[in-house]
């Protein structure tokens, strides 16, 4: 099952999902406000998919509601870029060229490193269309985000540097926490 309030990225699945031969159950709905009907054994947030929200009380319920969309004793792992990360790895900007596409990107640092605002830059290498996006991420350290997952509903959350299980320290690639129910 994948829920997301955005359609494209849906498709996006779906497209993948048949390609691989893979059925999906897949619910278009804001977090904000999805629960699960029937508690899943496992859920996860992947690809720093966590913090778009206008306002931390609503980053808050989505995780008051991926708890609730948890069985007892079921799982919930979460990757994101966190607040030490974005610090240590922090660019201005880049580019490269995907898929037809030349991409550009400009980053700056929101407040006192609460949020990552991004603007990209989406030109077609053949029509020369242009696409501007902008966006702004909040940003949390590790052990905030685990206070929240434990106030949000689960028993236990930990904190690694990988799915490798590798410490979360000044090497850590991103920021995998797993939390049980």
């Amino acid at each position: 099952t994948g829920v997301d309030n955005i359609k494209p990225y849906l498709d996006a699945a779906k497209e993948s999902a048949e390609d691989e031969g893979v059925s999906l159950t897949l619910i278009q709905q804001d977090l904000r406000s999805y629960v699960a009907k029937e508690p899943f054994d496992a859920a996860v947030n992947l690809y720093t998919s966590f913090g778009y929200c206008a306002s931390i009380e609503e980053d808050m319920q989505i995780l008051k509601n991926l708890a609730l969309s948890v069985r007892d004793g079921g799982w919930f792992i979460m990757e994101c870029k966190s607040r030490e990360i974005a610090v240590r790895d922090f660019i201005e900007g880049e580019w490269f060229e995907r898929a037809g596409k030349t991409v550009l990107t400009e980053f700056s640092v929101e407040g006192a490193w609460e949020g990552l605002r991004s603007r990209w830059i989406l030109i077609d290498n053949t029509t020369g269309e242009r696409i501007d996006h902008e966006f702004v991420q909040r940003l949390y350290s590790a052990v905030e985000l685990k206070r929240m997952l434990i106030a949000s509903g689960f028993s236990s959350a930990e904190i690694y540097g990988d799915f490798d299980f590798s410490p979360y320290n000044e090497k850590a690639r991103t920021m995998v926490i797993v939390c049980r129910k």
